[in-house]
């Protein structure tokens, strides 16, 4: 363990020590399929559902309240727990961030899980640390989430690993030589794929032409017929969905014959939903593609179509994604750590978690040494435009 989880750890038992009861524990209510009389472990969701994100955050949460459905207890030295799912909304903002991150604290969550956005989970990941309250990040790729904050680990890839696996992809697989990237103007998030994909790609042999967006921006039109100039032959854009729609309107509008590049975040039934019927071509890097697993997806597909709120939340129909899928493996990897733990004290589940090990519906996550999954590889899907799916097309790594 690095002297940096070791410091945390101590600050962390110093805090919880000097409160009069311990967080994260207590008698259940019998409130969300409880058990009255039962003890409770409560844990945190630090998620948008309002804003930019909202869509994408109400995808995550989708994943934890089914693997909730699931399991609904926890045996945590030798007793069983009801497992309750503590809510908020941290509205998408880095500033809305630490008055969200507040809530969770103040109800006495043992983990947290959450966000997706690197912005707002940096920003939620102060409060945490002060309150020596570990978060699980489910698709906060940005390293600054976990270099920033010994409180957090994730289970996702980061972000220098995603933008050098796109440029990759770009470049050899693709044949581009010549890439045009588009991020929003104080977006932690975009500028820093963009740093990573223009670095890698230009080590590669490529030249990059870059050009940045004020937030509240509709009209991308400008900006495709600036990539046609350049002669680009990609557009990097890891914006937000409600961004990413528009981007692919008027990519269409002005003729673009090259690739929309997306990242994570454009891994949504929204994005290609907007794709249909239009001429484009989308390739996205994610974190599971459907059919990955058929009985997870048999499962949660069955689980949506039975709940018209869960339906709803996951943007109108029932497919599956990436996102959803890692909020589930958060919600299970949360167990682990509570079970090795052996406590509901949330220094106890900090002190555990760097050991924890699970093998998820995405794939085997561990943790290395500053709390970041250890994963080496992304699933590349392209956008089918006729259907209005995601269809996979390889598995992308970095040389």
């Amino acid at each position: 363990m690095s002297m940096k989880k070791l410091f945390s750890l101590s600050l962390a038992m110093a805090l919880i020590l000097g409160m009069t009861a311990c967080g994260g524990g207590g008698e259940a209510s019998g409130e969300d399929g409880g058990t009255e009389g039962a003890k409770e472990v409560r844990i945190g969701v630090y998620e948008p559902q309002t804003g930019d994100n909202g869509p994408g955050g109400k995808q995550e949460i989708l994943g934890m309240q089914y693997a909730q459905s699931i399991q609904p207890t926890v045996e945590i030295a030798g007793e069983t727990y009801d497992v309750k799912l503590e809510i908020v909304d941290n509205r998408t903002t880095p500033e809305n961030g630490p008055s969200a991150a507040s809530q969770l604290v103040d109800k006495d969550v043992s983990v947290v899980l959450g966000s997706y956005g690197s912005g707002v989970s940096v920003a939620g990941g102060k409060i945490f640390e002060e309150a020596g309250v570990p978060a699980i990040g489910v698709s906060c790729t940005n390293p600054q989430v976990t270099s920033d904050y010994d409180c957090y680990f994730r289970i996702c890839f980061t972000d220098p690993f995603q933008g050098p696996a796109l440029a990759s992809y770009a470049y050899d697989t693709l044949g581009i030589t010549t890439a045009y990237t588009l991020s929003m103007l104080g977006s932690d998030y975009d500028q820093g794929l963009v740093y990573y994909f223009t670095e890698a790609f230009e080590a590669l042999g490529g030249s990059v032409v870059s050009e940045t967006f004020n937030d509240g921006n509709a009209n991308f039109v400008s900006y495709i017929n600036n990539a046609k100039a350049a002669g680009a032959g990609a557009i990097f854009a890891p914006v937000s969905i409600n961004y990413a729609q528009l981007i692919v309107e008027a990519a269409d509008s002005q003729g673009f014959d090259g690739t929309l590049l997306g990242s994570d975040t454009w891994d949504s039934n929204k994005v290609v939903e907007s794709a249909v019927g239009k001429d484009v071509r989308i390739a996205v890097t994610t974190f599971y593609q459907e059919g990955g697993d058929p009985d997870f997806d048999a499962g949660i597909k069955e689980w949506i179509n039975s709940n018209p709120d869960a339906m709803t939340n996951n943007g109108g129909n029932d497919m599956v994604a990436a996102v959803t899928v890692m909020g589930y493996d958060a919600y299970f990897t949360a167990l682990e750590a509570l079970k090795a733990a052996g406590s509901t004290d949330p220094a106890d589940v900090m002190a555990a978690l760097p050991s924890v090990s699970y093998e998820g519906v995405s794939g085997l996550i561990e943790f290395d040494e500053i709390g970041d999954a250890k994963r080496d590889s992304a699933f590349i899907k392209v956008a089918n435009t006729t259907d209005g799916v995601w269809e996979f097309e390889k598995v992308q790594g970095v040389k």
